[in-house]
């Protein structure tokens, strides 16, 4: 049975380059704080250009025809991140208390979240031998064929909301492909990413391989960003960081991105659902994690004729819903990431009621520490208002209303973001013809993040390209290279 840590040992704090953890080249630091009590758990490394350079140095050498790494076996690649994943689970309980004391996350999630990360690795491994390309029937006495060939140096850059689970996806991807990776865990959450390195070391990679750098965006991010001798950047985060980017990408080598950005993603809840379902499916499809997550369900539709008693049912939900220490018992809700995100947040709580949006219940700080905001709930909320169009990351339910089916298509489209969407009905029909019509990655019917890491995650328009998880989770790492031999005839 898992065992919270409530004060777990800070193993390590410095650069992860070349196998071995250093300091950075200027020898700064910067404080990671815990969200609870806004307070500083310790000082982390502060990588920049010069640790990128070095650590973008190491992985080319890594990646060097001849060297261990690129003259390892398929299988063998895939028997390291098998090692890996029985690592993360040997440590369970260290790290799920480490994220706990990181991130503000309650302790059942953050668990749930090392559980992911080591199925990503377990799964991923599974792949590593079977990554094939094609022959081809051509034209002429030709003999065709593909290769699938991995694209080099990757640099990964993780969010803060899922930090070991979103850095553990990303490297596992890569590495069944046979890449380096040069990874940038945020810098509000590098304390797991950074211990993940001696678990990489442990399992027998090889140096150079995977290199980790703590450090801030516009810094150490945005030098793998335009480094050239970077190959391909995947990045989970806000659209607007990833606007920028793309845009490095483009002005350095046209290196490969893909993009998990953010989301306004609906949830439909139609009059023949069951409705006690309906209300808690989207309770957690917008309150779990504290409403930290690009894929919550943060418009919420419901049909006129309920429109009401969901309401009601959905307000008595919120009020339950208990806020406090992330380590503690029956505990739903810890505090949001930081200062920046909890002042956001409630800010736009108060656009929602000077717009005319009806304040259900919260819409406050949560105690008077820590970054705690109370569960908050609007009904009356209008398309147009600023809190069903921006993305809160909070702990905030918008409830809309609607009347029909092709309304709340066209309603539910009318955004810039295309993550998710859900729907809740007991009619086949509607369900099919609103999982075909919403412009989004992912539809979910009767459900809410019901997910697998063999299912494929992206997103449409401006929630960004590429797909992670899966199958399809490979493709943005690798190359497809055609090789095409003349075959002898009797003639030639």
């Amino acid at each position: 049975m898992a065992k919270a840590i409530r004060s777990p040992e800070i193993k390590f704090t410095k650069l992860f380059i070349n196998n071995e953890y250093v300091d950075s080249v200027s020898g700064k630091t910067f404080p990671t704080i815990n969200p609870v009590t806004e307070e500083k758990i310790c000082d982390v490394a502060e990588g920049d250009k010069a640790d990128v350079d070095k650590a973008v140095k190491a992985a080319n050498e890594a990646f060097k025809l001849g060297s261990p790494w690129r003259t390892m076996d398929a299988s063998q690649r895939g028997n390291l991140l098998y090692k890996v994943a029985d690592l993360i689970e040997r440590d369970l309980d260290y790290l799920a208390s480490l994220e706990t004391l990181d991130n503000g996350k309650i302790f059942t999630d953050a668990l749930g979240d090392i559980h992911i990360s080591a199925k990503c690795f377990r799964y991923y491994a599974g792949w590593a031998d079977k990554i094939t390309g094609k022959t081809i029937s051509s034209d002429g006495p030709l003999f065709v064929y593909t290769r699938h060939e991995p694209v080099g140096v990757v640099g990964a850059i993780a969010p803060w909301n899922f930090p070991l689970a979103m850095c553990s996806l990303k490297l596992s991807a890569a590495l069944a492909c046979g890449n380096v990776v040069v990874l940038k865990p945020a810098e509000q959450t590098p304390l797991t990413a950074l211990y993940l390195g001696s678990l990489l070391k442990e399992a027998g990679f090889p140096p150079g391989v995977v290199n980790i750098i703590s450090g801030y965006g516009p810094t150490a991010g945005a030098a793998i960003s335009e480094h050239m001798d970077v190959n391909k950047v995947s990045f989970t985060g806000s659209t607007e960081v990833g606007r920028i980017i793309q845009a490095a990408a483009a002005n350095s080598n046209l290196k490969r991105v893909t993009l998990e950005l953010g989301g306004k993603s609906p949830v439909i809840v139609f009059a023949d659902t069951d409705m006690d379902l309906a209300v808690e499916l989207a309770h957690r499809a917008l309150f779990f994690n504290q409403g930290q997550c690009c894929n919550a369900g943060s418009r919420t539709f419901v049909q006129d004729t309920i429109y009401d008693e969901f309401v009601k049912k959905s307000v008595e939900r919120a009020k339950k819903r208990t806020v406090g220490d992330p380590f503690g018992d029956k505990i739903e809700q810890g505090p949001q990431i930081d200062a920046e995100q909890f002042n956001k947040i409630l800010e736009l709580i108060e656009s929602g009621k000077k717009e005319g949006a009806k304040l259900e219940c919260g819409g406050a700080r949560h105690g008077d520490k820590g970054y705690f905001i109370q569960p908050t709930v609007f009904s009356g909320v209008k398309d147009e208002m600023r809190i069903a169009n921006e993305e809160i990351f909070g702990p905030v339910q918008q409830i809309i209303k609607f009347s029909d089916i092709n309304e709340v298509i066209e309603r539910g489209n009318k955004t810039t973001y295309g993550l998710a969407a859900a729907v809740f009905t007991k009619d086949i029909d509607k369900a099919t013809t609103i999982s075909h019509s919403l412009q989004a990655g992912t539809v979910w019917v009767n459900c809410f993040m019901a997910g697998a890491p063999q299912a494929p995650f992206g997103g449409f328009k401006m929630s960004g390209f590429g797909r992670e998880w899966g199958e399809y989770g490979l493709l943005p790492y690798l190359e497809v290279k055609t090789v095409t031999m003349k075959v002898p005839t009797k003639n030639s």
